[in-house]
């Protein structure tokens, strides 16, 4: 698959309104992940009032499928619970490895379809969704 295939319009207009680029005065979780292959890092700060999200803000060094993956999830996980952000990284993950739905409240998760057949790419799109998640374990105080 070339890049032209896989940073399509929908992507690249993710990636370039940047949805809750910067990171948070006073967040309660602030997690920083990074993938060793090829070089992207996140840094993704969460405010949580117990039952649902109230503020992203997260900083990318990285490819335009990572930034627009982060600026997805800013765009669409306030106001959502630690549970149903656990089940939308889930289908994210089945988006790219074997072709499952995006959840109906979040469409745009559909951009990235494109992926799934470039498997060297996945970890690209789904390292935001990592850090979200571990930012979320974080803020409750998960045991690691």
């Amino acid at each position: 698959m070339t890049e032209d295939a896989l940073y399509q319009a929908r992507i690249l207009a993710l990636a370039r309104v940047a949805t809750g680029a910067g990171l948070l005065a006073d967040p309660d979780a602030r997690v920083t992940v990074d993938n060793p292959l090829c070089g992207d890092r996140i840094t993704l700060d969460l405010a949580i009032d117990g039952t649902e999200v109230t503020a992203i803000g997260h900083k990318v060094r990285g490819c335009a499928l990572c930034e627009a993956a982060a600026a997805l999830i800013a765009a669409n996980a306030v106001g959502a619970t630690p549970a149903h952000l656990q089940t939308v990284a889930d289908a994210a993950d089945a988006l790219l490895r074997s072709g499952g739905a995006a959840p109906p409240d979040w469409p745009d998760l559909e951009a990235f379809r494109p992926v799934a057949t470039a498997k060297s790419r996945h970890r690209c799109v789904l390292l935001p969704f990592e850090a979200l998640i571990e930012a979320l374990s974080s803020a409750r105080g998960d045991a690691e």
